[in-house]
């Protein structure tokens, strides 16, 4: 089902058709644009209320800015719906995060007004000055950059980095905030309070009003302008002597707060500051999901990316399952943090903007003083955790795989040579699915399992998840603890099964079989299960052996399996260059055995969007691969 845009948005392939149109026609063209996002949206699911709240500003940048010349960055890329509409992408929009079609991020091989990818946040203000310093050197004087940071990106460190060399650099670089209080839980921290503070404040205001009166002027001041806004800068500082601003402290000429939705006034106010050298920040308040009633009155996290729904009534649809569907891992990872922190009261709960996302929530609300979001910043995060361990608290610090690699300086210096016992659940491991490469969980099998003083595992299923965890709260000789798991739900509908302490580095079989051996580590096991299963149907015997973990191995299982098979598999849903089949390689090479070994996992390549299973079968390791490999080795030793 195709939607049909309106009759402005209809004629709009590119910016230059979108510079056609008068000013007076923009609000009527946001309409349109909001409604088509909307429509696309509640049929094919995606991104919802980041990409509603800057519908003018996006409309406002297009039809001042000279794209893709003048570079524009989206930070965070959900943002940026409205930008891909408009720039080439509206009758393919339908397509967005499907296999095959459009990313869901800004890509800059999808297109020329993707300057920069943005799958993670706070890289928007660090990117748009690096382009902004190359032109500068390049004698590109004319052009512009332009970096909209919001929705909880400004919490993460890197955009301070990007904010501190702003103000020095001399570039013409213009910072718009997007304030909307949000990222995809309500933001927090101090800056968040200071936002709120300038936005509130009637001195701050009254001032803001004068300037954009002053600035509203501008072009009949012609060679004088630079005057005036000296002027107006100097009002400012003496008006507000007991008032400092943060921005400007950092040499940023800061503007505003204006409304992000009145895109008239953006669009003068956008003219004007392009006249204006030198790096500056707008400061534009706006709601996320602005336009969309049951989004703007609702949950703003439901929202955020609320599946398919009915546009009408706001009813977001649920599958409908005839029998019980086993939870999420995320929601048992929850619920059993807080099992384990009432029976242990030195656990503490850590994530960096993802209480939602993880369910790091549940602890939030049971416990609120032993839970703590500490905004988009997983560098800080795992240093954070690191602190509380000295103290001899035992910290769950929570981090998608793909977030982590952000921290990975930390895990190393501050957590593992210190012989630290932090523990790290990794969620999203894997594939993520719709959101796409910048967010495939792929690599941090290989990149912690390198790292002395670190444990490495992945539970099968929800009661090893359980178990695991419960192993990771005993006290230990000061190793890092991670355990990784992926996206989505588990395998056992009646999962709070009383707790276990596991053996660290203890694997366990699963099935007895006869010249082939399939190794697994984590929820990808599962796979193995039902192939063997089918095969066994066929008087087929292959055994299965979980390892659980990748370090340390467990080496006394691997002899057991290197000396009664030649023909061996091993599947998991991490990297295949330096993961858990390259591990097993090793152990194989260090004892001299020789076996035919056939490694499945994710290939050395970048794999985009889909689903989870279409993504797996690209890669090679869902049960049909699974089931083509064993048949394969099975035909070398004449078996089938």
């Amino acid at each position: 089902m195709l939607i049909t845009p309106g009759p402005l948005l209809k004629k709009i392939n590119s910016p230059a058709d979108l510079k056609k149109l008068d000013q007076a026609q923009l609000v009527q063209l946001c309409e349109e644009l909001r409604h088509f996002i909307i429509d696309n949206v509640s049929v094919y699911g995606g991104h919802f209320g980041a990409s509603l709240g800057v519908v003018e500003l996006t409309v406002a940048l297009h039809y001042v800015f000279n794209t893709p010349y003048d570079q524009l960055v989206w930070d965070v890329g959900h943002q940026a719906y409205g930008h891909k509409i408009l720039t080439g992408r509206k009758d393919a929009f339908h397509t967005n995060r499907m296999y095959g079609g459009i990313s869901g991020f800004p890509k800059r091989k999808e297109s020329e007004y993707d300057t920069f990818g943005v799958g993670h946040s706070s890289t928007s203000v660090s990117a748009a000055l690096g382009m902004a310093v190359a032109s500068k050197y390049l004698g590109l004087t004319d052009k512009q950059h332009i970096a909209v940071i919001g929705d909880g990106a400004l919490t993460g460190g890197m955009a301070f980095e990007g904010l501190n060399h702003a103000g020095v650099s001399d570039t013409n670089i213009l910072i718009i905030l997007n304030d909307n209080c949000m990222s995809i839980d309500p933001n927090v921290g101090a800056l968040k309070d200071y936002l709120t503070d300038i936005t509130t404040s009637k001195t701050y205001n009254k001032l803001k009003d004068d300037v954009w009166n002053m600035l509203g002027k501008f072009s009949h001041f012609g060679k004088n302008a630079q005057e005036i806004v000296s002027k107006i800068e100097n009002s400012i500082k003496s008006a507000l002597l007991s008032q400092s601003n943060l921005f400007e402290s950092l040499n940023l000429r800061y503007f505003g707060p204006v409304d992000g939705h009145d895109v008239n006034h953006l669009t003068s106010v956008l003219n004007d500051l392009k006249n204006i050298k030198g790096p500056k920040i707008l400061h534009c308040v706006t709601v996320k999901g602005k336009g969309y009633g049951p989004s703007e009155k609702g949950n703003a996290t439901t929202w955020h990316a609320p599946g398919v729904f009915d546009k009408i009534t706001g009813e977001i649809y649920k599958k409908v399952h005839e029998k019980p569907q086993p939870p999420k891992y995320q929601d048992v990872f929850g619920h059993t943090l807080v099992e384990l922190a009432k029976a242990n009261d030195k656990i503490v709960g850590i994530t960096p903007a993802m209480p939602s996302g993880s369910s790091m929530n549940i602890m939030m609300k049971e416990m609120p003083d032993r839970a703590f979001d500490v905004g988009i910043a997983e560098q800080h995060a795992v240093t954070f955790s690191a602190g509380l361990a000295t103290q001899g608290l035992i910290p769950f610090c929570n981090i998608y795989s793909s977030f982590m690699q952000r921290a990975y300086d930390q895990v190393i210096h501050d957590v593992c040579i210190q012989d630290l016992p932090v523990n790290f659940c990794l969620d999203r491991a894997g594939f993520a699915g719709a959101d796409g490469p910048t967010h495939h969980g792929a690599y941090d099998i290989a990149y912690f399992r390198c790292i002395p003083n670190m444990i490495v595992s992945a539970p099968m299923n929800e009661q090893e998840l359980r178990n695991l965890m419960y192993t990771a709260s005993k006290p230990r000789k000061g190793q890092a603890f991670s355990i990784r798991y992926p996206r989505g739900q588990g395998v056992m509908p009646e999962w709070r099964t009383p707790f276990e302490e596991i053996e660290i580095g203890t694997g366990r079989k699963l099935r007895n079989g006869d010249d082939v051996a399939i190794l697994t580590v984590g929820h990808v096991g599962n796979y193995a299960v039902d192939v063997c299963e089918k095969l066994e149907q066929q008087n087929i015997k292959v055994a299965h052996f979980d390892m659980r973990f990748v370090k340390p191995i467990d080496e006394k299982l691997l002899h057991e399996v290197f000396s009664k098979y030649s023909k061996i598999i091993t599947v998991e849903d991490g990297c295949v260059e330096g993961g858990f089949g390259s591990a097993v390689l090793e152990f194989m090479a260090d004892h001299n055995y020789s076996a035919d070994l056939k490694r499945l996992g994710i290939p050395d390549a970048v794999i985009e969007h889909g689903e989870q299973i279409e993504l797996q079968h690209e890669a090679g390791f869902d049960p049909e691969n699974i089931e083509k490999a064993v048949r394969e080795m099975l035909k070398a030793v004449k078996h089938v």
